[in-house]
């Protein structure tokens, strides 16, 4: 997991010399995420969007375009 960059400026500039010179930062959090949720969670997102468009019927599709442009102005 890649740590976060400080939005304050001094920890900015700590952040970017400790990257350049090899060193780790100290406060980094390990990544406490099980692998295999993370997998899963992974597989499902990938197909989720055409997934759903395959489902759906072409009335329906018609209706939440019609919905989005009519939200969309």
């Amino acid at each position: 997991m890649k740590p976060k960059r400080p939005r304050d400026l001094n920890q900015l500039a700590k952040f970017i010399g400790d990257s350049l010179t090899g060193q780790k930062p100290v406060d980094v959090p390990e990544d406490t995420r099980n692998p295999h949720a993370v997998a899963l969670g992974k597989l499902g997102g990938l197909k989720g969007g055409k997934a759903r468009a395959a489902k759906l019927t072409k009335m329906r599709r018609a209706e939440i375009a019609k919905a989005a442009a009519r939200w969309g102005k």
